[in-house]
């Protein structure tokens, strides 16, 4: 497999420039922000430093490193968050990212409106402020500005810009746990892969268009996963229908499930992915598996790249989405793991007893797990390697904290040695992790009484 290249954007019609990388009707989004003096996009500074005009220490602007090294120009994120440029203890990781295939473009806006929303709300909104003092907010407009501004002629169905400038579908290009995927990696790609490792996310979610659906994991599968059951399950399926209900079920066209008449239909506006089609290499399955990261897929628009007097409809279909989604990032328990003398463990393995990924998830390097799980009773199962595994029950209860998942530190009974536990994960190569599991089992099976209790929780909350 090649490394990633970068080639000139493909296409020509008119542009604001490579940098800016935005272009009518989406660049009007821009204008948006004027009631922050001097906000525009991308920030005037290439250092990412604050708006000042927009909330001093409110948000910070940065690019992805490897994507500039390779092609020169920008992958631009914005951080909002009353501590922005860095993270602190506690306070969960949580990302937006739109406009993956450069030809779906509502995603892109909705992105550009939600930062307004965000930062003019501050101090306003008692929610909106409650989110931004508890959570570290990262929003990717465009993870292919090059397949955006390669768009000549905007259709609903297909445009060339679909694919970066080397002409590679960016959501068939990740590692697959399920098949090799053996493709030329491609600089977006690799951008992300390494944003992933700089960063503890906790739950995500990719912006596209072309349908009217939230789509959850897996994207492809194995019979282990229930594919014999023309679908394929994680083990965590009741967190990841909850929240594919809780974005769709406040989305009064997505949750229909039948908007786009020339699509399938969706009960209640979600799916599994692999359900709806198989699809390798795909960015949500990667995040779960590699990343620890829970990301679903939002198929926002039947129209790829609807009119610009249309745009308006999606922000207020989405709005109240958007924001609850976010929410979600405090679902569960979070804590930190510490040896008898208080220290911090990183790469702790922090798992809940029949729930283990085949990756395991680990704890940060200042010991930190956020684990996303809906009320109930569970065990906690902590392993250090050269010690015995550390049980440990949690309750999660049936009313939500307060912007924030239940706080459980671990205390081990013993000294830890950090030079000893590794740096990394040697079981957490890039291959097809599930190609060696054993055949279906009962696990998989689609169940009732789980889809009736993740109804229960959406329609309580």
């Amino acid at each position: 497999m090649s490394g990633p290249e970068c080639l000139p954007a493909a296409g020509g019609g008119a542009r604001l420039g490579r940098e800016n990388g935005l272009r009518p009707p989406l660049a009007g989004a821009a204008a948006a922000f004027g009631s922050c003096a001097g906000f525009r996009l991308p920030p005037p500074e290439g250092d990412g430093r604050v708006f000042e005009e927009c909330g001093p220490k409110l948000q910070f602007y940065h690019s992805l490193t490897q994507y500039w090294e390779i092609c020169e120009r920008n992958l631009w994120v914005l951080v909002v968050g009353r501590f922005p440029k860095e993270h602190r203890i506690g306070i969960p990781e949580f990302k937006y990212v739109a406009n993956m295939h450069g030809d779906e473009t509502v995603g892109r806006e909705l992105l550009l409106h939600l930062i307004e929303h965000l930062v003019t709300n501050d101090g306003k909104d008692v929610e909106i402020t409650n989110l931004i003092n508890s959570t570290r907010i990262h929003l990717m407009p465009s993870m292919n500005p090059d397949g955006f501004e390669a768009v000549v002629k905007p259709d609903c169905f297909y445009s060339n810009g679909r694919e970066n400038s080397n002409y590679y579908d960016l959501n068939r290009n990740f590692p697959d746990a399920f098949e090799l995927n053996n493709v030329s990696r491609q600089p977006e790609t690799a951008a992300v892969m390494e944003w992933l490792k700089t960063e503890t996310f906790v739950l995500s979610a990719n912006l596209h268009g072309g349908a009217l659906v939230a789509s959850y994991p897996f994207d492809n599968g194995v019979p282990a996963t229930g594919t014999l059951y023309s679908r394929s399950v994680t083990p965590d399926d009741d967190v990841f229908q909850y929240l594919a209900h809780t974005y769709a079920s406040r989305n009064p066209t997505m949750k229909k499930g039948d908007q786009c008449k020339t699509k399938m239909n969706f009960p209640n506006g979600i799916t599994n992915g692999y359900s709806w089609y198989p699809l390798k290499g795909g960015m949500q399955d990667y995040n779960y598996i590699w990343a620890q990261c829970f990301e679903i897929t939002l198929e926002l628009s039947c129209c790829k790249y609807p009119h610009e007097e249309k745009l308006p409809f999606f922000w207020n279909k989405n709005k109240a989405s958007l924001i609850e989604y976010i929410k979600q990032v405090h679902l569960g328990v979070k804590g930190q793991v510490f040896d008898q003398n208080g220290n911090p463990l990183p790469n702790v393995i922090v798992e809940v007893q029949n729930r283990k990924h085949i990756c395991p998830y680990r704890t940060n390097k200042f010991g930190e797990y956020y684990l996303l799980l809906l009320p109930g009773s569970y065990i906690i199962n902590v392993t250090v390697p050269g010690h015995d595994p550390y049980l440990t029950k949690v309750v999660i209860p049936e009313k939500s904290q307060n912007f924030s998942a239940l706080k459980k530190d671990i205390l081990l009974p013993f000294r830890g040695q950090l030079d000893s536990i590794p740096v990394s994960n040697p079981s957490c190569s890039k291959i097809p992790l599930y190609s060696d599991l054993p055949s279906h089992s009962e696990a998989t099976k689609p169940g009732l009484f789980l889809f009736l209790v993740t109804v229960f929780h959406v329609f309580v909350k």
